[in-house]
């Protein structure tokens, strides 16, 4: 790295995300390139770059081959933005300037010399002085210059004029005409490349990579963004390395349920991960929900995100265990987050959960990991992702809550998605048993690294007054493996909690 670009001034591009992903933002005075097909938002961007150079007091260009001044207006009034400001070169209107002899006015490059057209930019970029320039697209620079010869040579030759105008250049390139140009990225400082996937169920994914930025640090891989009205927003993958830990004493939080934290060894730890691991229908939510209410009772805001759950079932179902969910959610202590996995991109998803960590919340529930799963692209992802975002979670000393649903009910047939009970602290299973002819529910701790904990299966109930964790079933055996056996001599479970 140059002593030069290290002292050089940063461009903010008018994306948060992409300033942090580019470590504050772009050299200035360089030549960029940014590639991607068309519907990944090259366009937006380039706007957004443009606009924050003219909030800054700067004199910005965009220069266009292919679109005209109309197109690019409803582009910017779709996002509300006012790009009266904006100096435009319109290359497909001045047609009738180079060649007087022809009729038409769309401009067809292979129509055109190319130092007739240069001349004619060269000359518009002389006169205005711009600090900023989009140049869309050299897709028609290609077509112009004919050979590929020709084409390196003249994409030097702007990178010199440009370098002598003191402007700091950003070059649109759909990828129409040469799918693999690195022609040009080996001449520009910077490459940066979105990509559009589709999925084969839900919404399309966007993503963006920096190919290269030369002589700088940046924040490499993958980051999802959206477009939304407004212009893209980038979500910069989380890397928790990068945040400090919070200075913060250890504490315990109370579950609110005496006997449930006597298991718990006292409650569970500040900083710590909780998976609460079983087959459908056994209480993980609600044990998880249970932990967030008790939070908001003592005035600690908690976040909820739901990947299956509705609001309104969620508010009915905990007020018929003793729950008022509505008054927290009312006053601001508790935010919960219906999450669709169809539409939600991981980037999205973990921007959501630091966005609730900023806002004071301490404790995070993800209910359920199987929903999330299946936001992911591909199973391997998840684990890693995950593994990020717990580590910086708890470097901010939150209390995370994950619910898992194991497939199957009973006995040998379930099984577990994914394994994740290597990333938690604390790992809760609860199962389904059965005694004198009913259906009950049993709980038991399994491992927790933060201390010690109860090794004693208990019976788990749900009351309309709250949840009740019972005594030990030590008249059973084999209720984790979900195969129960009573091995009693009394019958009949005794009904205290």
């Amino acid at each position: 790295m140059t002593t030069a670009l290290k002292t050089q001034k940063k461009l903010k591009t008018g994306i948060e995300g992409l300033n942090k992903i580019l470590n504050g933002g772009i050299p200035e005075n360089r030549l960029y390139l940014m590639q991607g097909e068309p519907g990944t938002g090259k366009t937006t961007i380039a706007f957004q770059f443009l606009l924050e150079g003219i909030k800054n007091g700067e004199r910005c260009l965009y220069i266009s081959f292919s679109e005209s001044r109309e197109e690019l207006e409803s582009v910017a009034a779709s996002h509300n933005w006012d790009i009266s400001k904006l100096n435009m070169l319109e290359l497909g209107s001045i047609e009738e300037q180079l060649k007087p002899e022809a009729q038409n006015t769309v401009f067809h490059p292979s129509e055109v010399e190319m130092n007739e057209t240069m001349n004619v930019l060269y000359s518009e970029i002389e006169r205005i002085k711009p600090h900023r320039v989009v140049f869309d697209s050299i897709s028609e620079m290609r077509m112009l210059a004919e050979s590929s010869l020709r084409y390196r040579r003249q994409m030097l030759a702007l990178k010199q004029f440009f370098a002598k105008q003191n402007c700091t250049v950003l070059m649109l390139d759909d990828l129409t005409t040469s799918p693999k140009d690195l022609q040009v990225q080996s001449i520009v400082h910077g490459v940066v490349h979105l990509q559009k996937l589709h999925p084969e169920f839900g919404t399309e994914r966007r993503r963006l990579n920096v190919v290269k930025l030369r002589g700088m640090e940046y924040l490499g891989g993958f980051h999802d963004y959206v477009i939304e009205v407004g212009g893209v927003q980038i979500f910069p993958r989380m890397v928790s390395a990068d945040h400090e830990s919070k200075p913060a004493p250890h504490k315990k939080f109370s579950s609110g349920l005496k006997e449930l934290d006597n298991l718990l060894g006292g409650g569970l730890e500040s900083g710590t991960s909780t998976l609460f691991l079983g087959p459908a229908g056994t209480g993980k939510s609600t044990l998880a929900i249970q932990y967030a209410y008790a939070a908001a009772e003592r005035g600690e805001k908690a976040a909820l995100f739901c990947f299956e759950e509705s609001l309104n079932t969620l508010i009915m179902r905990t007020k018929s265990v003793g729950m008022n969910v509505q008054k927290h959610i009312d006053s601001g202590m508790m935010i919960i987050h219906k999450i669709d996995p169809a539409q939600l991109s991981p980037g999205e998803f973990t921007h959501l959960i630091k966005s609730a960590v900023e806002e004071g919340c301490k404790v995070v529930s993800i209910d359920s990991l199987n929903g999330y799963l299946h936001a992911m692209p591909e199973e391997q992802f998840l684990t890693l992702q995950l593994h990020e975002l717990l580590s910086y979670l708890g470097s901010q000393r939150i209390l995370t809550l994950m619910v898992l649903a194991q497939q199957g009910m009973m006995g040998h047939m379930m099984n577990t998605p994914i394994d994740l009970t290597y990333l938690a602290d604390t790992v809760l299973i609860t199962r389904y048993f059965e005694n004198n002819g009913s259906v009950r529910k049993a709980i038991s701790v399994i491992k927790q690294r933060s201390g010690l904990h109860e090794s004693t299966i208990r019976e788990l109930m749900f009351t309309p007054t709250g949840l009740v964790v019972g005594k030990p079933l030590t008249d059973f055996k084999g209720v984790l493996t979900g195969v129960p056996e009573f091995t009693g001599t009394d019958k009949g479970l005794q009904k205290n909690a």
